[in-house]
């Protein structure tokens, strides 16, 4: 006998986790999988839309970009990147895995899903997969987390280094990342699954989702990754993951403007650290105010209007969305805060990048950027107009930049990523469970 595989696709309320799985969970329904999502109930709009069944959070509190300072105390006191990522690891995601562990294994009840498909921030897969005895694939929606002897480790945005004093450093570093500086988020995490008679783990809390789900697919490719000898084997690249387009945007409404302007110069902070502008948005346009440059500036719906009137020039564009896909490549340069999903986008359309983010992990992304020279990495996430102008000249006066992002697309479009994700995916199910839109087997060659 067959039937319609079951996929329940669970991702912390964050658009930066949501998103880019909202491709794969269309391309599975249109292969005739039963395709079903668990998130926050701020995600219900868009899951309608997409015509895909919710199960909203229950016992999970709801911790987004727009609330974390609110839901969480203190945490809008702390400044520095590492003890916020420290903050945010122990309290807006390990103690979360009970509440979400409880809930899935209600919807399971209702729903008996073959497979679960999750992102690095909904810390409950090692407790479905063991606990449940369910399968469960982790899409990376950032860079590689994975420990690696070659390396300094996760979270604080530092780079490779091959001299035996930085290698020596790099070991020094893993060794107080796992046992002082995120030591409290390794034990909390351990407390939380002895609790299901589970064995505590001897590993960093970067390395549980890689290593405690059945396979990790890394959005991204190996060209945007450092080099690890001792690369986990659950870990498959799938190229660009990007989020599920329903339909054509509508058209640049200053499509005139583009032609008028010999440089073109896009800026975004993001939908998550979009609420000061004054840390890159304001920068970037007191830098270009007046200029030969045409700027256009995506706010992700903050201060719009505000800045429309704090900036009236005619070379400066306010819109709370653009169309990364019609603008980007058009565009010179791309001022970011290093959100993934842009900085994916970004490679895609061979667009070199000016980073500067420091907070929820965009050190890490920034970090990769002028590493691998695909832009300049500013290393702050509160750059002056004059750090700003200096790197966006140097990008555009460079053309070894614009070369070196285009050896990354060309690795990037070799991935056909939706049918490598749903392959891995296929791998998983169990006997009899058969995609409709995929050749159905006759009973008698159904393994028994």
């Amino acid at each position: 006998m067959t039937r319609q595989p079951r996929i329940l696709i669970a991702t912390a309320p964050f658009d930066g986790h949501f998103n880019p799985l909202t491709s794969l969970a269309k391309h599975l329904q249109g292969q005739g999988y039963d395709v079903r999502w668990y998130t926050g109930r701020t995600y219900a709009p868009k899951l309608r839309k997409l015509d895909i069944p919710f199960y909203p959070f229950l016992r999970a509190l709801e911790m987004n970009q727009d609330n974390m300072d609110d839901v969480l105390p203190g945490r809008r006191e702390i400044k520095n990147p590492i003890a916020k990522i420290k903050f945010d690891i122990k309290h807006a995601f390990v103690r979360a895995s009970v509440n979400y562990f409880e809930d899935i294994r209600d919807i399971h009840r209702q729903f008996p899903f073959d497979v679960m498909v999750i992102d690095p921030g909904l810390t409950a897969g090692q407790l479905v997969k063991e606990v449940l005895n369910k399968p469960v694939v982790t899409v990376g929606v950032m860079p590689l987390m994975e420990t690696s002897k070659d390396l300094y480790p996760s979270g604080l945005g530092l780079t490779p280094k091959k001299n035996p004093i930085g290698r020596l450093h790099q070991a020094i570093m893993r060794f107080v990342s796992k046992n002082v500086i995120f030591k409290e988020g390794n034990v909390e995490y351990n407390r939380v699954i002895t609790r299901y008679g589970l064995h505590p783990v001897d590993l960093s809390i970067f390395d549980i989702a890689v290593r405690k789900t059945n396979c990790y697919l890394q959005i991204g490719s190996p060209g945007f990754e450092y080099h690890r000898s001792d690369l986990s084997p659950n870990v498959r690249f799938i190229g660009p993951l990007l989020p599920h387009r329903a339909s054509q945007p509508e058209p640049f409404a200053h499509a005139g403007k583009l032609g008028r302007y010999a440089r073109i110069i896009l800026v975004s902070q993001g939908t998550v650290d979009n609420k000061d502008p004054e840390k890159l948005m304001v920068p970037t346009l007191e830098a270009y105010k007046d200029s030969p440059c045409l700027v256009i500036a995506a706010t992700g719906g903050m201060h719009t209007e505000a800045l429309r009137k704090r900036f009236p020039q005619d070379n400066i564009i306010v819109e709370d969305f653009v169309d990364y896909g019609y603008i980007m490549p058009r565009a010179d340069a791309f001022v970011t805060c290093g959100g993934y999903g842009s900085v994916m986008l970004s490679i895609s359309h061979c667009l070199p990048m000016v980073a500067a983010g420091l907070h929820e992990g965009k050190n890490e992304i920034n970090a990769r950027i002028g590493y691998f020279g695909l832009g300049i990495n500013l290393e702050t996430d509160r750059p002056t107009p004059g750090q700003v102008k200096k790197a966006v000249t140097a990008l555009m006066a460079d053309p070894a930049y614009r070369q070196r992002i285009d050896t990354l697309r060309k690795e990037l479009t070799g991935y056909d990523t939706l049918p490598v994700c749903e392959g891995y995916i296929r791998e998983l199910l169990p006997a009899g469970a058969v995609p409709a839109a995929l050749p159905v087997p006759q009973p008698a060659s159904v393994a028994v």
